[in-house]
């Protein structure tokens, strides 16, 4: 039986590398032996989908304010590389959804990451996202070349009942699932079992052998980040995991 290798995965691109999800970032991860680009998405004032990690603006660009209090246009405006320590030569926009994929079609995967909106200290939806990604990732024509992955596992419930041929997966951490509660497995695959995703997408620090194989002989694959020292990416890789997340692609070269 041939067992599949480790997937590299960039993540934001490679945010050590390159201003995180950024066309740069991405351009970059492609030229490393990588499998897929992670990237974040969160939605304008009028609905349009961006490639960005935080819900404001300040860390990232030379902006301020709510992601959700502009429209496409003023946040299109945006020095998406303001801030990358050491600088960078170049101005770059904050991508869109589409931008992001046309550039990953028929190279890579697209591991989309989708963002809760946050306004006015509430956590919520932006409408109609999941439809909004869904589409974006038809008129691609990737359906078949991304995973969707979100912290908010009803709103990988819902994709998936939008697109059931779509993969998904549960990004789990301490804020999510609590290892150490009673039944603490039983109450993680309940969970991953309501979304219908087929990946767990799992915090580093989290991470045992145990773990790993209780996830495979549930018929789960399961994804590590953000794992960013290349002694922790072999150890890794050696265990068996089906993914590795990593701000340093680049690490992937010597694997």
């Amino acid at each position: 039986m041939m067992i599949a290798r480790t997937q590299y995965v960039a993540h934001r691109g490679g945010a050590e590398l390159a201003p995180e999800n950024t066309l740069a970032a991405f351009q970059t991860a492609l030229t490393l032996p990588v499998d897929a680009i992670e990237l974040d998405v969160h939605m304008t004032r009028d609905g349009q989908t961006l490639v960005i990690h935080d819900n404001v603006l300040e860390r990232c660009t030379d902006g301020q304010g709510n992601i959700l209090d502009f429209d496409f246009s003023h946040l299109r405006s945006l020095n998406a590389a303001a801030h990358f320590p050491g600088g960078w030569p170049e101005r770059q926009q904050i991508p869109t959804l589409r931008e992001v994929l046309d550039l990953a079609r028929g190279r890579v995967q697209a591991y989309i990451e989708i963002k809760p909106s946050k306004h006015n200290g509430v956590v919520g939806r932006y409408p109609n996202i999941a439809e909004t990604v869904i589409k974006e990732v038809r008129d691609a024509g990737m359906l078949n070349d991304v995973l969707v992955i979100a912290f908010d596992w009803g709103m990988l419930e819902l994709v998936k009942s939008l697109e059931p041929a779509i993969q998904a997966g549960a990004l789990v951490d301490l804020e999510v699932w609590d290892p150490q509660a009673e039944h603490a497995l039983d109450t993680l695959f309940k969970g991953v079992k309501r979304t219908g995703c087929s990946w767990i997408n799992l915090s580093e620090r989290l991470f045992t052998e145990d773990l790993l194989e209780a996830v495979h002989s549930r018929g789960y694959k399961l994804g590590l980040w953000t794992v960013d020292v290349l002694e922790d990416l072999r150890r890794f890789a050696a265990a068996g995991v089906d993914s590795l997340t990593s701000d340093r692609p680049d690490l992937f070269t010597k694997l």
